[in-house]
C-alpha cells in the first residue's frame, strides 16, 4: 500500500544550486559531459562528479561513458517538466554580467525545453497551430493539420501510435504561457533543426533563429516573430 508522493527527496536534490545549474542545462535534452557540466556551474571537476553521482543515484539523470568520458543526460522527460515547472514559480536570478544578461536574453526569445521549443518563440508556434487550425481544442491533429505536417516531413500517424501523448500543453517560466511540447512538439523542433531553421547556441539551452528559418516558419506555418 501506498502514501502520498515523497516530494521532498527529489525537491532536495533539486534545490541544491550546483546541482540545479546541472538539471537546467540538461534540460536541453543533450547528452553532456561532466567537464562541460562543471564548467556551466563553475565548480571543479571533483565537486561537479560528487553532485552528478547524488543526481544519478536519485534517479533524476542516467550515464552512459564514451572511452574515458561520461556523459550525463536527464532520465526522461518528466524530469525537464518538473524543472520547467519550478521556473515558473521561482524568481528571476539578476545578471551578475554581461555576458549572461546576453544568455537570460537569449533564452528567453527561444530554447529548448528538453526536446521541443521554448521561450517567444515555442509560444509563437503554439499560437500559429492552433490559430491555423492545424490542431483542435483538445490538441489533436485536424484534417488540415496532418497534411500541413506531413508537407513538413511530420508522420502524424506515426506519432499517434506512440506511447508519449501526440501533443500537450507546457508552461512557458519565460512567457507564463504555453508551449507545444508532446511527441508532436519534439518533431517540429528536430525538423527546424533539420531544415537549418534554427541552431544552437553555444554554452545554454538557448537557440538562435537563422534568417532562412524566420521567413520559412512564417512561410510555412505563419509563426509571427
Amino acid at each position: 500500500m501506498l502514501a502520498d508522493a515523497e516530494i521532498s527527496s527529489p525537491a532536495a536534490l533539486i534545490g541544491d544550486p550546483t546541482r540545479a545549474t546541472f538539471l537546467m542545462a540538461l534540460s536541453e535534452g543533450r547528452a553532456l559531459p561532466a567537464s562541460e557540466l562543471a564548467q556551466r556551474a563553475g565548480v571543479s571537476a571533483s565537486t561537479a562528479s560528487v553532485q552528478l553521482a547524488k543526481l544519478v543515484r536519485g534517479g533524476l539523470l542516467e550515464v552512459e561513458r564514451s572511452g574515458r568520458h561520461r556523459y550525463y543526460r536527464l532520465a526522461d522527460s518528466s524530469v525537464a517538466t518538473a524543472i520547467e515547472s519550478l521556473a515558473v514559480i521561482a524568481p528571476r536570478r539578476p545578471a551578475s554580467s554581461l555576458k549572461q544578461a546576453r544568455i537570460g536574453s537569449e533564452l528567453q526569445t527561444a530554447r529548448t525545453c528538453y526536446d521541443h521549443l521554448a521561450g517567444a518563440l515555442g509560444v509563437a508556434l503554439f499560437d500559429a497551430l492552433r490559430r491555423q487550425r492545424l490542431l483542435t481544442a483538445k490538441l489533436e491533429p485536424t484534417r488540415r493539420g496532418t497534411k500541413r505536417f506531413a508537407e513538413l516531413g511530420i508522420d502524424v500517424a506515426e506519432l499517434t501510435r506512440r506511447r508519449r501523448p501526440f501533443a500537450k500543453r507546457c508552461l512557458d517560466w519565460t512567457e507564463r504561457r504555453h508551449h507545444l511540447a508532446g511527441s508532436l512538439g519534439a518533431a517540429i523542433a528536430a525538423r527546424c533543426f533539420e531544415l537549418g531553421w534554427i541552431e544552437r547556441l553555444p554554452a545554454s539551452r538557448a537557440v538562435h533563429v537563422t534568417a532562412d528559418g524566420r521567413s520559412a516558419l512564417a512561410r510555412e506555418l505563419a509563426v509571427d516573430l
